[in-house]
């Protein structure tokens, strides 16, 4: 069986989709079990999650969808677990992938699925739906060149979930460093192409900036406890302002993006937000406070 695992702040609608989704797969031979933790909202999801029978709601008070994930396994009964996040929507052959994956090859321990944009008008898309459809979940990637996958679209058996450990808390990229200590274990993580999950794109800039502000301050905490962090701090906030003229290829071919409006969108999304990332970083190798850029995800 599959336990299905969901965090949830402060996302009723979107989860009220999310569980559609799950509620729609076809081609499951077992059924699947649905396990939303709530993680301190506003308003407790009760109503949404009683629309679906079956759901289970539990809530972990402690911030942090690591957490939130830690409470669900603790409960799970399934064999296999599978995340996915509240914002998400699950193709509908999701789960049957996850199943037919695991049955299939008693080898395969860890899978990390294909995550993308969820267009509000396919026809009309914005500047941030452009840019994340490039740069935005590139799972594949993750997974071959720095041994991690996303927790919005992960699956894996029971037992390599106990044997790793749980998930971190919010002061660190939970998924990242959940991932990289399953690799370092020799747990190998695949990529499955045709486990695919769509997640909104950011509404505003200010959205995206947020999610930029955790991963930097992670970023930050790491290097300045290496030795001349200083220099190679400055270098790469260098790196990142001439990027853009880099990313131009991937833009010209990326199979996300359909015209030269939806390309040239990407590019002013990239050229925004990475002129915003080194705004931060310089702010940081010049003393500015980090310890409150990482909570802000998680909290108003």
């Amino acid at each position: 069986m599959i336990s299905v695992i969901i965090p949830h702040l402060n996302q009723e609608k979107a989860l009220r989709r999310c569980l559609a989704s799950l509620c729609e797969q076809g081609g499951l031979r077992e059924p699947a079990e649905i396990i939303v933790v709530d993680n301190g909202s506003l308003a407790l999801p009760d109503k949404v999650c009683a629309d679906f029978p079956g759901v289970v709601l539990l809530q972990q008070p402690e911030p942090g969808p690591g957490p939130a994930r830690n409470l669900g396994v603790s409960t799970a009964r399934g064999d296999i677990l599978a995340f996915i996040d509240a914002d998400c929507v699950a193709e509908e052959t999701w789960l049957s992938t996850i199943e037919r994956r695991f049955e299939g090859s008693p080898q395969t321990t860890i899978l990390g699925g294909n995550v993308r944009i969820l267009y509000d008008d396919p026809g009309q898309i914005t500047l941030l739906e452009a840019y994340e459809s490039v740069f935005a979940y590139r799972m594949k990637e993750y997974i071959e060149k720095r041994g991690f996958t996303g927790g919005g679209n992960l699956a894996m058996r029971a037992e390599v979930f106990r044997a790793v450990g749980p998930f971190g808390g919010i002061t660190i990229a939970e998924d990242t460093e959940w991932g990289q200590r399953a690799s370092r274990l020799g747990f190998r993580i695949r990529y499955a192409s045709e486990m695919i999950v769509y997640h909104p794109a950011r509404k505003t800039f200010t959205e995206l900036s947020r999610k930029w502000d955790r991963h930097i301050a992670h970023d930050f905490a790491e290097m300045r406890g290496e030795q001349f962090w200083w220099p190679r701090w400055v270098l790469r906030s260098a790196a990142v302002a001439l990027s853009p003229v880099a990313e131009c290829r991937r833009i010209l071919v990326s199979d996300r993006l359909i015209g030269a409006r939806a390309r040239l969108l990407a590019f002013l999304g990239v050229v925004q937000i990475r002129f915003y990332r080194v705004r931060v970083m310089l702010a940081l190798a010049g003393g500015a406070d980090v310890s409150d850029l990482s909570a802000r995800w998680n909290r108003p």
